[in-house]
């Protein structure tokens, strides 16, 4: 049993997961219907525990192969298909030998660097930077999948990141002449960073255009968050809270799930059992996770270029920033030129500390944006 109900570290099953009982229903009936879906979200309002609840559901769970590959720390075409064939024989392992071992058949190219541990299971090799060339293993990875013994449901999640590799431009048209020709499988193609979704699969110039039925996620709404929240909050000892301090909560972290649930989680920890959490305990559960997250953030910081340090600093103090190479932006923030603002924002864009939404810029972990107004403009 999970004491602290308020989970921050994936998927616990239903029982933890807020409300998506519409956005699962439809992503359920899309993927039992035989469609590929564009699933786009910001980050950390829930696109992946999403995922991973839908393959949960009754009529997907024992009738399918589910696969959740995330491709985020990737760097390059072999990444992807390393992490691709790491997590489907990963996904089989558990399900006996016959059902891995057609997998392991298929994949006549990286035959001699899959090992065996004690009990006779397969590890990928670590030592798959040598698979030459990574095309042929992704051909065997979809051969594997059009033959497999149960119609597959694949979910490649941060999609966008395939927009990143320098070593094989043609990896989008790659992959969707792969996923046309595989009707075993179905599959999911989710991704945060939304213009980048949006231009591989809404412009006509794009190889995916039309290939796939667009999901948008948005942020739960605070009456279902509210619903959630105030019986996960009584459960393991009767703890109890009010409307006021969950819209508090809601309305200071714009209602992103992740953030929400972190703090709700501080909160459920700080409240003793039996007692009311009351708003004064809302800056304490926030300074109570700055500080076990200073260190981080400060090293995140110092890792930081100094140019796009500068430029993370300004967009910071401004909190929203529209005009994000006017004069009037570089001259207050005492920022080189408009060029390097432009070439700070693009490295800022890549590395997740900053996101665009309508041509605003923002900080992206609003933690990270408290952590500097604490720890830098207080």
């Amino acid at each position: 049993m999970i004491d602290n109900p308020f989970v921050t570290n994936g998927y616990a099953g239903p029982e933890y997961f807020c409300d998506r009982v519409e956005e699962t229903a439809l992503l359920t009936n899309l993927l039992t219907n035989g469609n590929n879906i564009a699933l786009m979200s910001p980050r950390r309002v829930g696109k992946t525990d999403l995922m991973k609840h839908c393959f949960q559901q009754e009529s997907i769970r024992d009738d399918y192969h589910c696969f959740l590959i995330d491709i985020y720390a990737t760097n390059s075409f072999r990444d992807f298909v390393n992490i691709f064939g790491k997590s489907i024989l990963d996904t089989l392992k558990p399900k006996g030998r016959k059902v891995w071992e057609t997998f392991l058949n298929a994949l006549m190219s990286v035959r001699s660097e899959i090992s065996f541990d004690i009990n006779g299971n397969p590890v990928w090799g670590l030592g798959l930077g040598s698979m030459t060339p990574p095309q042929t293993t992704l051909d065997e990875i979809f051969a594997y999948l059009r033959t497999a013994d149960k119609h597959c449901l694949v979910a490649i999640d941060e999609f966008q990141q395939i927009l990143y590799y320098n070593d094989n431009q043609n990896v989008e048209a790659a992959l969707r002449t792969q996923i046309q020709q595989c009707p075993n499988a179905n599959f999911i193609l989710a991704g945060s960073q939304r213009h980048l979704m949006s231009e591989m699969f809404l412009s006509p110039s794009r190889p995916f255009y039309q290939s796939v039925v667009p999901m948008s996620l948005y942020p739960i709404s605070l009456e279902r968050y509210w619903a959630f929240a105030e019986p996960q909050f009584a459960k393991n000892g009767n703890r109890k809270i009010s409307y006021e301090v969950v819209e508090t909560v809601y309305k200071r972290f714009e209602g992103i799930t992740a953030n929400v649930q972190r703090i709700m989680n501080m909160l459920y920890m700080l409240t003793p059992k039996g007692e009311i959490c009351n708003m004064e305990m809302i800056d304490k559960a926030i300074d109570t996770y700055l500080q076990l997250s200073s260190e981080y953030y400060g090293e995140l910081f110092r890792q930081m270029p100094e140019k796009q340090r500068n430029v993370f600093l300004a967009i910071a103090a401004e909190k929203q920033v529209r005009s994000i190479s006017s004069g009037k932006f570089v001259h207050k923030y005492h920022l080189p030129s408009t060029s390097s603002v432009v070439s700070a924002v693009k490295g800022l864009l890549e590395k997740d500390f900053i996101t665009q939404t309508d041509n605003v810029y923002y900080v992206y972990d609003r933690f990270f944006q408290l952590w500097l107004e604490k720890t830098l403009y207080s």
